[in-house]
């Protein structure tokens, strides 16, 4: 098959595992070999985990509300529309510290495990070097 659809009614959305934030994994629907996609819904003081990939870019896109995100040290905003790359190994989160949802569009090549329900201790202190729940500053987490 030259392509794969999946029209927005059918998508499957989920709460995430650690931080219960509303997302759909649309490389998996779409049955995707060498990239990850995933919609990611933010409400109002949710955030992301502060995370870390080993050899995955991500493209982070947002497409609606006011996007807020850290990589390393340095805090960004973007406004819908706005894209930014991450490299490799570098800490990274989102978070919505505003009034409305902010969605979210993030693709990663090449793909990396995402379920956090499958990896080995070792991989969850790697990928989050402060545990998978830790929030940023603005949501009352501690500054790091």
């Amino acid at each position: 098959m030259a392509y794969r659809r999946l029209d927005a009614s059918d998508a499957f959305w989920r709460r995430s595992n650690q931080m219960g934030v509303l997302n759909t994994d649309l490389a998996k629907q779409l049955e995707a070999e060498s990239l990850g996609a995933r919609l990611w819904r933010l409400e109002p003081g949710q955030a992301s985990t502060r995370h870390r990939h080993r050899e995955q870019e991500e493209l982070y896109v947002l497409l609606e509300g006011a996007g807020r995100i850290r990589v390393g040290d340095e805090l960004l905003t973007l406004a819908p529309m706005d894209a930014l790359l991450v490299e490799p190994g570098s800490i990274r989160q989102v978070f919505n510290d505003t009034d409305v949802d902010a969605l979210w569009l993030v693709i990663g090549a090449p793909p990396e495990p995402a379920n956090t329900l499958e990896m080995s201790e070792e991989q969850l202190r790697e990928l989050y070097p402060d545990g998978p729940k830790a929030l940023p500053p603005e949501l009352g987490g501690e500054a790091t």
